[in-house]
Parts: structure tokens; C-alpha cells; sequence
């Protein structure tokens, strides 16, 4: 059987704001040690001493955190240039063996202007989700047409992050980054991303919020 502070600290983990809090010290120990003691009970079948608790969550090292805050926060310094673009449409299909045809025949309508044109594609296993700033909206659901329709979101904005290649290599960039999104109580729409950069959707209400908060993540990095 695990031993306590194993299961405490697993617990524990699967909140990740609450583990980095903890990690800064603003935590209340004994609260949160009250607040677990039931799922511990419940796994050793036992009645566990407030105080044992405590010892164990007390007994949790910081120190991989603190490494890897160092790791990520150096890649976060090397961010480039946030692109923004506006006035985007989201549209999800569901997946079909036309559906890829279409798709091509698409790419080659937006890449007639690439200057203006902007477009993701993102197939998964049972839908495909296209973003473009495509002005003309009639002339995709036209092409579309007899593909079924499973979404469709206007009034979008994206922002868009170089990460340098170092990235692929650290774990936690994403999270470092999306985390702080969240607490704002930011909605992301959706998240592409290639090996070195990934787009963030948003309401277009709430792009000029998140590209401050994302240049505060950059410059406090500096």
C-alpha cells in the first residue's frame, strides 16, 4: 500500500493551481489538510489524524516545481511577436469521405490572397474544425453544403504565440501560459498549435484583455 504522503500528494496534484500555491506558500496547511482527510479515510480505511496529515503534506518537496518554474520562464522569455487577427468564424463538420476534398478545394480559395487570408484546419477523429477570417462566409457553406453543420461560432479573435523550439522540450510552457488565462476567467474558444507556435481563440470581447495578460506573462519573465 502507498504511503500517506504518496497518496496526499497525489491528491494533491490533481489540482495544479493548488500545488503551485503551495509551492508559494500561500496555502493553510491545516485546511487543507481537513479538506482531503475524507478521501484519505476513505483509502486506508482508517480514521487519520489531522496531524499525521500535515506532517505529510509537509513532507512534499517543492523543489521539482521550482526547477521547472525556472525551466519554463526562461522559454517564456524568448517569446516573439504576439500576432493578433480579428473578425474570425469558426465552423465544425462532422467528419464524412468528402469532407476532405472540400477542404482542399477551400485552401485554394483562401490561398488566392494570402496576404488578407487567414484559415486553421483541424481535423479530429469525428469532426473538423476550420477558423478563417473569410468575409464571405456563404461561399464555405456553399462549398460545405451536405456536410453536417455541428457548430458554428462568429465574432472571434485569435492570438497567435512563437514559441522558440526549445518549447517541445520542457513541459508545462502550455500550462504556464493557459493557467493564468484562467484565472482571469478568460474563455478560450479553441487552441491550435504547430511544434513552434500556437493560435488562442477568443470572443472577440475579450482579445484585448488576454493580450495584456499574455505581454505580462512575457515581460514579467524578463
Amino acid at each position: 500500500m502507498s504511503s500517506l504522503s504518496k497518496v496526499a500528494e497525489d491528491i494533491i496534484n490533481r489540482s495544479p493551481f493548488l500545488r503551485e500555491a503551495m509551492t508559494e506558500n500561500l496555502i493553510n496547511i491545516s485546511a487543507l489538510a481537513r479538506k482531503i482527510k475524507p478521501e484519505l479515510d476513505r483509502y486506508f480505511d482508517d480514521d487519520l489524524k489531522e496531524g499525521a496529515i500535515i506532517m505529510a503534506i509537509k513532507r512534499l518537496t517543492p523543489g521539482t516545481y521550482h526547477r521547472l518554474n525556472l525551466k519554463i520562464e526562461s522559454i517564456v522569455k524568448e517569446i516573439g511577436d504576439f500576432l493578433v487577427r480579428s473578425n474570425l468564424s469558426s465552423f465544425t463538420f462532422e467528419n464524412s469521405d468528402s469532407i476532405t476534398n472540400k477542404q482542399a478545394e477551400l485552401m485554394s480559395i483562401l490561398d488566392t490572397d494570402k496576404k488578407k487570408a487567414f484559415y486553421t484546419i483541424s481535423k479530429g477523429v469525428t469532426e473538423t474544425s476550420i477558423v478563417t477570417n473569410l468575409q464571405e462566409k456563404s461561399t464555405l457553406l456553399n462549398l460545405f453544403r451536405g456536410e453536417r453543420l455541428k457548430n458554428k461560432v462568429e465574432n472571434l479573435a485569435s492570438i497567435t504565440v512563437q514559441l522558440p523550439v526549445l518549447n517541445t522540450e520542457v513541459y508545462g510552457v502550455y500550462y504556464y501560459i493557459l493557467k493564468q488565462l484562467a484565472w482571469e476567467g478568460l474563455n478560450i474558444v479553441d487552441i491550435i498549435s504547430t511544434a513552434n507556435e500556437f493560435t488562442v481563440i477568443f470572443n472577440q470581447e475579450d482579445v484585448d484583455r488576454a493580450f495584456r495578460i499574455m505581454m505580462q506573462i512575457k515581460n514579467q519573465a524578463d
